[in-house]
């Protein structure tokens, strides 16, 4: 799955939203609780699943089977980004559920929070910076907390007593120069051995590659993506994979997943659908490669599901080698209505990918198979909880892609959360320059955005075509910002092609202006909110952003088509010519794609280290500075709504009764409860 992430939440953040996306709902935006709980740099809110009800009773019970599948497979991705997050995670529950002390303390209040956000970051570093967290309490408050415990409560392991179990569990929380860093991305250090991830045991990323390059057989024109589902160890010498699969490494969750998966075979909407699911079992017993591709193929054909969903080992975000994939769940329901955008876009994936800018040897003769639509989610899991994508674009085979298609979404209720909590936030005064530029923000801003994400997902992705022979795991650690970029490049290009108008997709030929400039805005500002003060950028995504950005910029110097201004002491972009600037992301956008398809990793290399790494430290305090009065969180999750299944007296579900009164710590804490059953070390 690619994920579009907003860096700025949403456009409700810039004063306004789009009323021709506003919901028909029973429920108005009101009368529902949006914002749950705020701590550090995070807001944590609800999504509302709208038009649940209006559901089938066999419909609900495929959700409600789905999303049982869906949590049971949290402890997976807490292990998977560090061998320690169970165990962490596990005896800071204990400490929280047994706490008999002050909780008005100062030493209290910070032990919450660090617990929260290890909740929100599925680990002990933080989720899009990757830096560890440093706790805010004491080293002692911890002991003397472990120290009142009985040893049940804590996660000792074997003969091991609770003074060798604090000191150990202490060192991986406290000292800053144990894990520093989740994904290690710099250029010159050994990437396996110094990022905290549990993808690799004892191997160092040249044994890594060799590994995976003695694997790969370059006349296989239909290649698995190698190491996807494994960890890479070493064995008296040896390294080998341990692959993630029943009977394998975390059978103990994947046996939970495999349970509500099989029950929902029994109520899939179509045999396409029920095929899906027995495939995706199947690999999941086998933890073969291939069946991985042949349940995506299904996957890819099912089309006339109106409930979907994705489960498994999907990204490979969290691994700096870009091969290792993180598990990830999300349940959904096409919003039949708002689709009719995407469907008209996908139509006429052939006629965008014909007149794209870049070379022609380059494009896809035939454009197979890209479907796309608008969803409901219904339930995250994994890698998409708490904080969760905007957009979807999967399979990630490139063989299988371009063979037999994608499936592209947009998650509208995710963003229209995003909005409804963040309205009246005083952002665009802040940030925006200029009252045109506000007001192409509040009239076309929503819709504008969500029309980016769909070009991005559903063609951006799907677009262009390696040359025979190019390896796609050639491109390393540059690998997915360029991907991301040249989706971006290629819905930055269209969203301002008049074509759009023709189709009726877009209201007039100037609403794109409004996304030209939040994209500006972002990649050479707003997004170093999320940046701490001499840091470099390290997420791809956020990279993706400032690369193009920088690169624009720095190619505007002539006709000075973007500027950075600075008014009364405050940097603003201004952009002077909006034509200009489409001409730069055409020019930007031939370029990566040929990267991309030459596999050219010294051009993938240079431009993204030129462009999309390093940060000006004097307009990043500035920013910080402007941003911090405003006391927005620059990241924002969610917490799950709570589905009921209603039986009639022989047991049969009959209905499925939703209800969002949950709140953050109690929905963790449950999860860590009653979905928990890995051990704490793997």
């Amino acid at each position: 799955m690619k994920k579009f992430i907003l860096a700025i939440a949403s456009m409700a953040l810039l004063a306004g939203c789009d009323n021709a996306n506003q919901k028909d709902d029973n429920m108005k935006s009101s009368d529902f609780n949006w914002v749950v709980d705020r701590f550090d740099d995070i807001e944590v809110i609800r999504y509302r699943v709208n038009d649940f009800e209006s559901l089938t009773a066999k419909q609900k019970e495929l959700i409600y089977y789905l999303s049982e599948a869906a949590v049971y497979g949290r402890d997976i991705l807490f292990d998977q980004n560090n061998r320690w997050n169970l165990a962490v995670r596990r005896t800071l529950e204990s400490v929280y559920q047994n706490f008999n002390g002050d909780k008005n303390s100062e030493e209290y209040n910070n032990f919450e929070k660090y617990l929260k956000k290890v909740w929100f970051a599925n680990g002990i570093h933080h989720h899009y910076s990757t830096d560890k967290f440093h706790p805010e309490f004491s080293e002692a408050f911890f002991a003397e907390q472990l120290n009142a415990l009985p040893d049940s409560k804590l996660p000792l392991q074997k003969n091991q007593t609770k003074a060798d179990f604090i000191t150990m569990i202490s060192e991986v929380i406290f000292n800053p120069e144990v894990y520093p860093k989740g994904v290690n991305q710099t250029e010159g250090e050994d990437m396996v051995l110094t990022s905290a991830n549990n993808y690799y045991h004892g191997v160092t990323q040249k044994e890594v590659e060799a590994f995976y390059e003695a694997k790969k057989d370059p006349n296989d024109h239909r290649p698995v993506m190698w190491g996807m589902n494994s960890r890479v160890v070493k064995n008296n010498g040896k390294v080998e994979e341990l692959v993630w699969k029943i009977d394998g490494l975390y059978t103990e969750a994947l046996e939970k997943v495999v349970y509500w998966l099989e029950k929902a075979v029994n109520v899939a909407e179509t045999p396409e659908q029920k095929v899906v699911l027995q495939k995706l079992i199947s690999y999941y017993k086998s933890g073969c490669l291939k069946e991985f591709d042949d349940y995506t193929i299904s996957w890819v054909y099912d089309l006339n599901s109106q409930i979907d969903f994705v489960n498994g080992f999907t990204e490979s975000y969290g691994d700096p080698l870009g091969m290792k994939a993180s598990w990830e769940s999300l349940v959904n329901f096409k919003d039949m209505k708002a689709t009719k955008r995407t469907e008209i876009i996908s139509e006429n994936a052939q006629w965008f990918e014909n007149n794209s800018p870049v070379e022609d040897r380059f494009k896809k003769e035939t454009v197979k198979g890209v479907s796309a639509k608008v969803i409901t989610a219904a339930m995250l899991g994994g890698d998409c909880y708490p904080a969760s994508p905007l957009g979807i674009n999967l399979p990630n085979s490139n063989w299988v892609r371009s063979e037999y298609g994608s499936k592209s979404v947009t998650i509208d209720n995710i963003s229209e959360a995003y909005d409804e909590a963040s309205q009246g936030s005083g952002f665009a005064e802040e940030f925006v320059y200029g009252d045109e530029a506000k007001r192409l923000l509040k009239e076309y801003g929503r819709y504008a955005d969500n029309m980016h994400t769909d070009l991005h997902e559903c063609l951006g992705h799907g677009s262009g075509k390696l040359l025979p022979g190019v390896d796609p795991d050639g491109l390393k650690a540059y690998g997915s910002p360029l991907e991301e970029s040249r989706a971006d490049l290629f819905a930055l290009y269209y969203i301002a092609d008049n074509k759009l108008v023709e189709l009726g997709i877009m209201p007039n030929a100037e609403a794109y202006k409004a996304e030209y400039y939040k994209y500006m805005m972002n990649g050479l500002m707003t997004q170093l909110t999320r940046i701490q003060p001499g840091k470099s950028i390290e997420q791809a995504h956020m990279r993706n952003r400032q690369t193009i950005a920088r690169w624009v910029l720095e190619n505007s110097q002539d006709d000075k088509a973007v500027e950075l201004k600075k008014v009364e002491g405050k940097t603003y972009v201004v952009i002077n010519d909006y034509e200009a600037l489409r001409g730069k992301f055409a020019a930007l956008l031939r370029e990566v794609q040929t990267i991309k398809s030459t596999g050219d990793l010294a051009g993938a290399k240079t431009l993204i280290e030129t462009y999309g790494i390093k940060v000006d430290p004097e307009l990043h305090n500035e920013v910080l500075a402007r941003y911090k009065s405003l006391n927005i969180a620059p990241y924002k999750g969610f917490i799950n709504p709570i589905y009921t299944p209603v039986a009639d007296g022989k047991g049969n579900i009959v209905d499925v009764k939703i209800s969002y009164d949950e709140n953050y710590m109690d929905q963790m804490m449950r999860y860590s409860t009653d979905y928990s059953c890995l051990p704490s070390y793997n």
